[in-house]
């Protein structure tokens, strides 16, 4: 087994966006003096909810690949699987704040949500064929 070098760097990568939505919301928190929960208040329901949906989706597909990284698949496969997670993770957000039924809310949140569970399926049958 290897480490997973490449996994790792978009795992620092994916860290730092995850601080930014952190920051994201404890911002809103702090200006709207919310403390718990989302106060009521749509705007930070949605920055709450798309931090959360980060967190819940993330670690699993980077376990994954690094599991995958780690007992040698190829490069080519885990750099893509990556980069998409990263793609996809960097849309959500986008597409949680456009108006809705509209084309920018489609294609970032629908398309940040099709590559994060294609990324997490992809990854899965993958691994599951190299240990069948």
């Amino acid at each position: 087994m290897i480490f997973p070098a490449t996994t790792a760097f978009y795992a620092a990568l994916l860290a730092l966006v995850y601080l930014g939505l952190s920051g994201w919301v404890m911002g809103s928190r702090v200006s709207d003096n919310v403390l718990l929960g989302d106060g009521g208040d749509a705007s930070l329901l949605k920055r709450v909810r798309t931090h959360a949906n980060f967190s819940e989706y993330v670690p699993l597909a980077l376990i994954l690949i690094a599991l995958l990284e780690a007992g040698g698949g190829g490069h080519g496969l885990v750099q893509g699987l990556l980069i998409a997670l990263l793609v996809g993770r960097i849309l959500h957000p986008i597409g949680m704040f456009a108006a809705p039924n509209t084309p920018r809310q489609f294609a970032c949140r629908g398309g940040g949500i099709l590559l994060t569970m294609a990324t997490i399926a992809i990854a899965a049958i993958a691994l599951l064929l190299r240990t069948a």
